[in-house]
């Protein structure tokens, strides 16, 4: 028979702050890396430098419960990301390039490991776990309304720019995925150029 000590089973014994942030953080490297399904709570804690019993303590309702704080930090991640470019200098079509050359370079450097976490988290999920579905789905709006926001800005129609949001979320999650399979960035690139070919369209 296993037993456990009390450090295992004693949620107190590791709720110090940022135990949390770790648990979430390494939650969201290892599914965005490996999926929800090849990662277990073990391992996220082991990960994490935490005890079994602080994850449990922080998310009763277990890797469900992580997947969803995953992806909810994925969402914020890559939201400030995309609302920092879409402020840069330049009009959309040449920051979306931009974009998607530094999605790009970082797939490469992570040795193709490092994805979408969003993407990565609710692959598979969406049928069996409606809360991890509805977390990513709630990031996709996010970022399509940042890119609307920034059209509208420019003059197009409102909703045009709605239509080219999804259009443009939708393609860069594509060819990010794409790349990732294949370990070439052009799927990226490509989809930075043709992109920015049909947002120019627009913004003229």
């Amino acid at each position: 028979m296993q037993t456990r000590t009390r450090q295992q089973t004693d949620p107190a014994s590791d709720d110090r702050p940022g135990t949390r942030e770790r648990i979430v953080r390494a939650a969201s490297t290892l599914m965005q890396r490996q999926g929800y399904d090849g990662t277990g709570i073990k391992q996220i804690a082991q990960e994490a430098g935490a005890t079994l019993g602080s994850v449990y303590h922080f998310f009763p309702g277990g890797k469900q419960e992580l997947a969803v704080a995953a992806v909810h930090r994925g969402d914020e991640e890559f939201t400030d990301i995309l609302g920092e470019t879409l402020a840069g200098e330049g009009t959309l079509a040449e920051v979306l390039g931009a974009l998607t050359r530094s999605l790009a370079d970082g797939l490469r450097e992570s040795g193709w490991t490092d994805g979408c976490p969003v993407t990565a988290t609710s692959l598979g999920t969406a049928a069996r776990f409606p809360d991890i579905q509805r977390a990513a789905a709630e990031a996709f709006t996010r970022w399509q309304g940042l890119v609307s926001e920034r059209l509208i800005a420019s003059g197009t129609a409102e909703e045009t720019a709605r239509e080219l949001a999804v259009t443009v979320i939708s393609t860069l999650e594509g060819a990010e995925l794409a790349a990732q399979v294949c370990q070439d960035e052009r799927p990226l690139l490509l989809a930075g150029r043709h992109l920015a070919e049909l947002i120019a369209l627009h913004e003229r």
